[in-house]
């Protein structure tokens, strides 16, 4: 590393968010080739991040002791970055920004707590209408290079193979990953309609969540070729992995739909009232149904249809 030029990465959550990020760390890496990139994470998404090989470093920021971050770990007290980018806009991530040394530091533009104390706004290019290609924009204002977006997201072979171990002797074959939850209650597709749609997909489902979210067990109960269920089960690496292997991705504007995106797995996205221009699956909006009167007027029929076209 020495003789590197060091560039810091504060974007802390979430899931998808971070995933959406990463390609700003990739025009970082074309554009500067010396480039050495340190990220900060909360805890809970580390993974996204060191599957990511435009990362060479990451700092794991702690939820339960935020304002004791470690500064040398960060170099707070003696290194210099080239630039400090705060992707995220928050007050958390730009008080990582202000304690660091920089050349330059720099902002995603929706700067909100008093972030823009320590960091220049960067605002997006008219033509960047999805929030991935907002946040390269960041990166392209520091020296970053990017025509397209690049994520270099790749499964770990261990997490993998610890998801091979879930299918307890029972593997699935070919398989296309159901993800019906969301943060949000608003986000979520009517379960009566994922059951409907997984009983008459070309092959088997596996359903992933969060831990604690009853969307899988529901449609599990209502389904009559019972997919596999994984709710609550993989780690986010072993997230990772498990939609690696899949043959498409079917979910709402979630982080396991921009995880399927990042690798090039079809992603089939499901939206209502947030509209999929700005944060649909990064180049597959011609994959997402979207009703801005409600996702439940979404037909599983017409769902698919999308599906077998995407595996097809």
């Amino acid at each position: 590393m020495p003789g590197s030029r060091r560039f810091l990465i504060s974007r802390l959550s979430s899931l998808g968010d971070v995933v959406c990020s990463l390609p700003a760390a990739s025009a970082i890496k074309d554009g500067i080739p010396d480039a050495h990139v340190t990220w900060v994470v909360d805890e809970r998404f580390v993974d996204v991040v060191r599957c990511c090989s435009a990362v060479d470093e990451t700092v794991v920021w702690k939820r339960n002791a935020s304002w004791l971050l470690d500064g040398k770990a960060v170099g707070a007290n003696s290194d210099v970055y080239e630039a400090a980018l705060d992707l995220q806009g928050l007050l958390k991530s730009g008080l990582i920004i202000a304690r660091v040394k920089a050349k330059e530091k720099v902002g995603y533009h929706r700067q909100r707590e008093g972030t823009a104390l320590f960091s220049r706004r960067v605002m997006p290019d008219p033509s960047s209408l999805h929030v991935v290609d907002q946040y390269v924009d960041v990166a392209r204002a520091i020296g970053g290079v990017a025509d397209r977006a690049q994520f270099r997201l790749t499964p770990d072979p261990e997490a993998a193979a610890r998801v091979r171990g879930l299918w307890n002797g029972h593997s699935p074959g070919e398989f296309i990953v159901v993800n019906p939850g969301s943060a949000q209650a608003w986000k979520r597709w009517p379960v009566q309609h994922f059951a409907k749609l997984i009983d008459d997909l070309p092959m088997p489902a596996v359903v992933v969540g969060s831990k604690g979210e009853t969307g899988g067990e529901e449609i599990v109960g209502l389904s009559k070729s019972k997919p596999l269920n994984l709710t609550g089960k993989t780690s986010i690496a072993e997230l990772i992995a498990l939609i690696g292997m899949a043959k498409a991705h079917i979910g709402g504007d979630t982080g396991s739909t921009h995880i399927a995106a990042a690798m090039d797995i079809p992603a089939i996205g499901l939206y209502s009232p947030t509209r999929p221009e700005r944060s649909c699956p990064y180049g597959q909006i011609s994959r997402c149904h979207y009703d801005p009167e409600g996702l439940d007027r979404i037909q599983p029929e017409d769902v698919l249809e999308t599906v077998k076209e995407a595996i097809r």
